[in-house]
């Protein structure tokens, strides 16, 4: 018979026992505690390789009982969390040879895609337009007549590096079919009509993109630009050679995706109903589109982004699935403003966003709220800025997975899994998770983004490490240990 709390009490015994030496994880640890911040740490994926979905991807199901998270070798993994921190984790493979995977909104299936080909970045979240680089949020491969080597990251794995960036390609890119798993009965069936796995909230719809000009002309392309070095833009006044190897580095990313928004490419959305397969091709417009998100709980609505140099494009759009009712929900106010890395609230009323006042100089987790257009915005200090944050199903926790020096705070302390806790004055006090020091986070180098949730009960934090060599995916108590 097994008992819950001896088991719960040994492992803080053995978890203590890692104490002295946890800024150097062994690679078979499993359940620790990080001596910087005092809360417990569980690795949940046993194959190497293994990460979370994209931040704005759901990867739980209704009730919140299951997460899913990808393993590079192809696959989807799942594991009960119900009980985590209790008995062992015990993580499946749910789903051999899938990719791409989403957790249905309503349902206990898991929709994904199986065959075509394995390589694609993005592409199962968001087209790429033409030309460019398969992986947008890393940009362009840095021009090596003007940057600076960047050594890797304590930690990296030589897989990890011949993966790059963001795995998992999608039914539309790559090819291959959309399948949905029964997490309960294990069964799988085709779903016809589906072009990727992005599914809308009542499982309706889908959806996919083309390149394309308005056959009406009612949609005039717009002035060409003349772009602009972004050092100028970034860092005025300075050459290159007065930059860290870090800010090389950003400065040519930019560059890369300066290019998309200088003279952006017609696209259009191709929105297929499941049940009929009637496919109807709307929302005309020039800009590379992509995170797409359909609404949580409004099954016309989906969100998106242009890509691009945040500081030189509105980013953040709603559009319905007929074509209407196309918005931009946050404008830009001042030069070098940025908006992105945009996400859905669980309730589907307000959107949230990073939020920087201008560039790398003033920085906000916001929100919009769509019913009245009024936005939320509350402060967030450089060395807590991370990549992405996420919200709590309640709205009253948020979290972030910080960043190297390589990103747009380049903080150079500012590699932890945070959380912040809003206040009604305002403030949003950060509370450190876990330490990231020796996690590599450029994508373009072999690392990958943590890509963080805060589990539906609100006890924990699920994120991506490569901290003990290969990629795993590891959850952190919210709640201090125990001394």
């Amino acid at each position: 018979m097994n008992h819950p709390a001896r088991f719960a009490s040994a492992l803080v015994f053995v978890a203590a026992s890692w104490l002295a030496h946890a800024a150097d994880i062994p690679p078979d640890a499993t359940d620790w505690i990080d001596p910087d911040t005092g809360h417990r740490i569980i690795r949940l994926s046993t194959v190497p390789g293994s990460r979370t979905l994209y931040f704005h991807d759901n990867s739980y199901t209704p009730q919140g009982d299951k997460l899913i998270f990808e393993i590079a070798s192809g696959g989807v993994g799942m594991i009960d969390i119900t009980k985590l921190g209790v008995t062992p984790p015990q993580s499946e493979i749910a789903i051999e040879g899938g990719r791409g995977s989403y957790a249905a909104r309503r349902t206990r299936e898991i929709y994904f895609v199986r065959g075509g080909a394995q390589g694609g970045g993005r592409g199962a979240r968001g087209a790429v337009a033409p030309g460019a680089p398969a992986n947008p949020a890393a940009g362009a491969a840095p021009a090596a007549a003007t940057t600076a080597a960047l050594p890797p990251a304590p930690g990296a794995s030589p897989a990890a590096s011949a993966r790059g960036g963001r795995g998992g390609g999608g039914g539309g890119f790559g090819g291959g079919e959309v399948f949905a798993f029964n997490v309960d009965t294990k069964a799988e069936r085709k779903v016809p009509n589906a072009t990727r796995a992005l599914i809308n909230a009542d499982e309706t719809f889908t959806l996919s993109t083309i390149a394309a000009e308005d056959p009406s002309g009612a949609t005039p392309k717009p002035a060409f630009r003349e772009p602009k070095p972004q050092l100028e833009r970034m860092f005025p006044g300075k050459k290159l050679t007065d930059l860290t190897p870090e800010q090389q580095y950003a400065v040519n990313k930019e560059e890369g995706l300066a290019r998309r928004a200088v003279n952006p490419t017609g696209m259009a959305y191709i929105f297929t109903n499941l049940k009929t397969g009637e496919a109807k091709t709307v929302g005309y417009q020039y800009g590379s589109l992509n995170h797409m998100q359909f609404s949580p709980t409004d099954p016309t609505m989906l969100l998106y982004c242009y890509e691009g140099t945040w500081h030189e494009v509105d980013r953040v759009w709603t559009i319905r699935t007929d074509g209407t009712e196309q918005t931009l929900r946050h404008k830009r106010t001042m030069d070098m403003e940025i908006a992105g890395h945009e996400w859905w609230a669980f309730d589907g009323k307000s959107i949230w966003f990073d939020l920087q006042t201008p560039r790398s100089q003033v920085f906000w987790i916001a929100g919009v709220d769509l019913a009245s257009g009024k936005e939320t915005r509350y402060p967030v200090d450089r060395d807590a800025w991370s990549v992405h944050y996420n919200r709590s199903r309640d709205g009253t926790l948020f979290m972030g997975d910080g960043g190297d020096e390589t990103q747009v705070a380049f903080s150079k302390n500012g590699m932890w899994i945070n959380l912040f806790r809003p206040q009604a004055d305002g403030t949003m006090p950060r509370e450190k998770l876990v330490n990231m020091a020796k996690h590599n986070y450029v994508t373009g180098r072999g690392g990958v983004e943590p890509n963080g949730s805060i589990t539906p009960d609100n006890k924990w934090v699920i994120f991506t490490g490569n901290f003990q060599g290969a990629n795993h995916v590891y959850a952190v108590e919210i709640a201090k240990a125990k001394k």
